[in-house]
């Protein structure tokens, strides 16, 4: 089978989530993950949409995050770009560590990496980018 792409425009709001959602489920009727690794992916890539829409666009109604999604017979792949400031991924606390256990926020990026076969985040201050991919097994 040759590789599929879907792209998408989403608006800066958390509603926008359920299309990107909705559209793996229904990839996945063909790509045929197990039960578990879907919801493993989707809890990830739910994760990325958020903080594109609030961390990075700060739900600015005039920005913008585009979805690609691409699958072939062994790969799923989901690039999230916003049109925020960008962040520094090296700089950010280690969820793990004692100190930081307490803290309500900054596991976002620790929980996407343990979802997902493969992660990659390119930011600068034309926003970030982050590319989310599992393999069928």
């Amino acid at each position: 089978m040759k590789s599929e792409v879907f792209e998408f425009t989403l608006a800066s709001n958390k509603s926008e989530i359920g299309r990107i959602e909705r559209k793996i489920e229904e990839i996945n009727l063909i790509f045929n993950l197990d039960f578990e690794r879907l919801i493993n992916f989707q809890i990830a890539l739910s994760e990325a949409l958020v903080n594109a829409i609030v961390h990075g666009n700060k739900e600015n109604s005039e920005k913008k995050v585009y979805v690609k999604i691409e699958y072939s017979d062994t790969s799923l792949t989901v690039t999230i770009k916003d049109e925020g400031t960008g962040f520094d991924v090296n700089k950010l606390a280690d969820p793990t560590r004692e100190e930081n256990l307490q803290k309500e926020h900054g596991r976002g990026i620790f929980i996407i990496r343990s979802l997902v076969d493969k992660f990659e985040c390119n930011s600068s201050g034309n926003g970030t980018v982050f590319i989310l991919t599992i393999y069928k097994k």
